[in-house]
């Protein structure tokens, strides 16, 4: 039922009445009972009853503070006053001389200000001086244009925001970037050290194991980098929680085993032991692999970032319903308090003690958008053992 004069002798009827009702099949018959009684009523005057159905109009129920229906509001002359209740008749019964006082008071005070309405209607128009200023039509445009004011007011602090944050990560990028080249660029600069024409045929002093921990060393210095890249860019995509996904059957055992063993040389610089607990006949899962990896690889990067020098991380993956499987990341660092368990996957959230590290405050963010896309949940808790415990889901492939 959309809203719509029951009566309306003109464009500036002194008593506007809203009535409010619902679905129910009882709204009809209030309906027909208040317009029966204003019917009978004999006034000198013209009124207006307009008819809103709260289901299609909730910002209309919400602007006039409306707990129940139905309910009948006088929204002119002021003060507005509400009825509610099972017996609306007989409680407009109650509240009609009132509301006829009302409009008489307003009426004479039209006759003492006729000469300033006069000069104000020469200066800005009729429209803007007329009673009808006071209808439901104004009510509700007045509510769109405060909105409307609400919306651009968020997009310009979110612009601002994000103006800001574009700043401070080109500031630390430049900075992050920095110790991983150094380090790749001194592994090439001592392999090319080793080349014959250079020594003139001197024997090299760089055996095999060493030069592949060299090249194993210039591989991880640049996958940093491109973490670090990749993370900006999928930020720089916004908060939208889509993504484009490309899933497929995936060993997901396979997978996590690959990834530990390519960051087997971060864990050996901070002397971390690793434990894993992944089942043999663990079901494939249905993701995307580079997405995923992302994920494993953010959750063990934190991991080996927080665990102190000498201490465990462990990786589990646990067949947890026949729909999902959960991945676990555990270490032994300082964890993460209660009250942030929620606000560490918002967008650029960091700890207070975080301030000082590397990072931007993406990556679990990032992680958790990923997760979300595959229709799975990411969350953290800890053990009684103190540390972090990082888990997230994934679908079983079918």
């Amino acid at each position: 039922m959309q809203a719509a004069p029951e009566r309306f002798a003109d464009s500036e009827a002194p008593l506007q009445l809203l009535l409010f009702v619902d679905e129910r099949s009882s709204s009809r018959k209030n309906i027909q009972q208040i317009r029966s009684y204003l019917d009978s009523l004999s006034v000198d005057y013209d009124f207006e009853l307009t008819v809103v159905d709260v289901g299609e109009r909730p910002d209309l129920a919400e602007h006039y503070r409306l707990v129940a229906t139905p309910a009948l509001i006088k929204i002119h002359p002021s003060p507005r006053q509400s009825i509610a209740g099972s017996n609306l008749v007989g409680e407009l019964k109650i509240s009609w001389p009132g509301w006829q006082r009302s409009v008489e008071e307003y009426r004479a005070k039209l006759k003492q200000d006729v000469s300033l309405e006069s000069a104000v209607s020469s200066e800005v128009g009729d429209e803007y001086s007329s009673p009808k200023n006071n209808s439901i039509a104004t009510s509700a445009e007045l509510i769109r244009l405060s909105e409307e004011i609400f919306r651009l007011k968020q997009e310009k602090e979110e612009l601002l925001e994000q103006l800001k944050f574009k700043d401070q990560v080109m500031s630390m990028l430049a900075h992050d970037l920095r110790s991983p080249l150094t380090a790749a660029s001194i592994a090439v600069e001592t392999l090319e050290l080793e080349n014959p024409k250079d020594n003139k045929g001197s024997q090299s002093k760089l055996t095999p194991p060493i030069k592949a921990r060299l090249l194993k060393h210039i591989r991880t210095q640049f996958q940093r980098m491109d973490r670090m890249i990749t993370d900006i860019l999928q930020a720089a995509r916004g908060s939208s929680t889509e993504f484009s996904i490309r899933p497929h059957k995936l060993d997901l055992g396979e997978l996590c085993r690959e990834i530990l063993s390519q960051m087997s040389e971060q864990f050996q610089l901070k002397c971390q032991d690793v434990e894993t607990d992944i089942p043999q006949d663990l079901p494939f899962v249905y993701a995307d692999r580079e997405l995923v990896r992302q994920v494993l690889v953010n959750l063990l990067d934190n991991a080996i970032k927080y665990t102190p020098a000498g201490g465990k991380i462990e990786v589990a993956l646990l067949h947890r319903t026949a729909q999902k499987i959960q991945i676990s990341v555990f270490d032994n660092g300082p964890g993460i308090p209660e009250e942030n368990r929620e606000s560490i996957f918002k967008d650029r959230f960091r700890l207070e003690r975080d301030e000082a590290k590397e990072g931007y405050g993406l990556g679990l963010s990032l992680c958790q958008r990923i997760v979300r896309a595959h229709y799975g949940r990411i969350w953290v808790d800890t053990t009684g053992r103190g540390g972090g415990c990082f888990h997230f889901t994934l679908p079983v492939y079918r």
